[in-house]
């Protein structure tokens, strides 16, 4: 899960939050319960030696053997001792009477018995038994005459495992119910991000489609909150852009066709007057202009009119199988001859194997060729050298038109197949040629690549499969 998204930092401060607090309060929790069972422990048994040692205090009060008959039979008469031990401990430290006999004659030597012999008052004492390695609990209170000198101390002594288990099991509950807890905070945190998190990801595969030209897309509403406004805010920009897309399609198809008419007749008048033996000196290289501008614009209109069709849908290819090494050739011949006019010079490396037949509309891949070659010339005359290759790479036939010019800056060359993009060239033109390039190839199942070449120059690759 990336932390740098919505969900993932709505997870990490939403469940860690919680997983903190639950985890806090489950260790207080387990911390007051364990001082709980163990205090009330504590307590039961300093309250029955405190009552014992009253009593034994009033009856007991003239020799050590009248002590000793007394514990032994308070011993035997002790109804606790299933759960409790109770032992009556000489001044020596050694267990005289004991209600499970066994510890008889034993020495516990443990701090709680030393405390009471010597302070005279009821010790407590917790830890493991160094005999058994048992957890135990046990509270020692001084046996004294009426005179108030100690006799003995008589100790209740009892295991701390059923206290452990119990202090255990219900720190497991709580920690069941704190991982119950963040289960249920976690799948509702899933769910409630889900509602933000879809619809921000359709919206954002929306915007990408109409940013690539889906205009007029509508997103659906599902919520009447900040995403449906959002939501509302989107499918409007969307309808106004292709409304706008709409309009200036329209507008430019308008002009387009209306400059046709004037152009045919300005290009036909002055290949005409071209002819005219009347005609010379500035007034033939006048003339001689016209043309050139006039075809300039014939190209440009007709680059208007391709976009155009793209836009409305009604850009069609008539696919056949066609001769590409041939198709190139031609292009190449037809380019020549203006070529030489501008001093430049075009290397073609021809493919060392066999070209097949390939799938495609010659027509359509003739114009793809002459326009790269048109913009090799354009923006590479200084390098004087355009380099055309053609081979064949796997299931596609691969073709590399290379200038020399300066290149296309690296900041510019991720928009250079968009459509009237022309960036930072001074050159003139329409700048929708590399467009409609791109979607002739990709209609051909091809690719169209643009690149600087590592030692200067643009390298433009054309991808076209074999067989589709």
């Amino acid at each position: 899960m990336s932390f740098k998204g919505i969900k993932g930092r709505w997870m990490v401060n939403g469940i860690a939050g919680v997983l903190l607090v639950v985890f806090v309060s489950i260790i207080a929790f387990s911390i007051a319960i364990y001082n709980y069972y163990y205090s009330t422990a504590r307590t039961g048994l300093e309250n029955k030696a405190q009552t014992a040692v009253e009593f034994f205090t009033t009856y007991v009060s003239k020799s050590y053997l009248e002590y000793y008959e007394s514990a032994y039979r308070y011993t035997e008469s002790f109804e606790d001792k299933d759960s409790i031990e109770l032992q009556f401990v000489s001044t020596k430290g050694r267990v005289e009477v004991s209600s499970y006999g066994i510890s008889a004659g034993s020495s516990p030597g443990t701090p709680d018995i030393g405390i009471a012999l010597e302070d005279g008052e009821i010790s407590y004492w917790k830890g493991v038994s160094p005999d058994t390695g048992e957890r135990l609990m046990s509270v020692s209170a001084p046996m004294k005459y009426a005179d108030g000198s100690i006799v003995g101390v008589m100790r209740y002594v009892t295991s701390l495992e059923l206290i452990d288990k119990r202090v255990a099991q219900i720190a497991a509950i709580a920690f069941g119910i704190g991982l119950l807890i963040v289960i249920i905070v976690f799948f509702s945190n899933m769910y409630f991000i889900r509602t933000i998190i879809e619809p921000i990801y359709e919206l954002t595969k929306l915007a990408r489609q109409i940013s690539e030209g889906s205009y007029g897309i509508q997103a659906e509403k599902k919520y009447n909150d900040e995403i449906g406004d959002l939501t509302d805010a989107i499918n409007e920009m969307s309808a106004k852009i292709s409304q706008s897309e709409k309009m200036q399609t329209e507008f430019i198809t308008s002009v387009s066709h209306e400059l046709r008419t004037p152009l045919t007749a300005i290009t036909g008048w002055s290949e005409t007057l071209m002819y005219d033996p009347e005609i010379k000196g500035d007034s033939q290289r006048g003339v001689a202009i016209i043309s050139k501008e006039a075809a300039r614009l014939t190209k440009m209109v007709e680059e208007l009119l391709e976009f155009t069709r793209i836009q409305d849908g009604r850009f069609n290819l008539n696919i056949e199988q066609m001769d590409i090494e041939a198709e190139l050739e031609d292009s190449i011949f037809a380019y020549g001859e203006l070529l030489r006019q501008m001093d430049m010079e075009l290397e073609y490396t021809p493919s060392s194997q066999r070209i097949p037949l390939i799938p495609g509309d010659p027509e359509r891949i003739r114009q793809v060729f002459l326009n790269i070659l048109d913009n090799a010339s354009k923006y590479g005359k200084d390098g004087k050298v355009i380099e055309v290759s053609l081979e064949k790479h796997g299931d596609y036939v691969v073709i590399k038109v290379r200038d020399h010019g300066s290149g296309i800056p690296p900041s510019e060359l991720p928009f250079v197949k968009k459509k009237f993009y022309k960036g930072s060239s001074k050159e003139r033109g329409s700048g929708i040629g590399l467009a409609v390039c791109d979607e002739i190839v990709a209609r051909h199942g091809g690719d169209l690549i643009i690149a600087n070449a590592e030692d200067g120059g643009v390298c433009v690759t054309i991808r076209l499969p074999v067989s589709r």
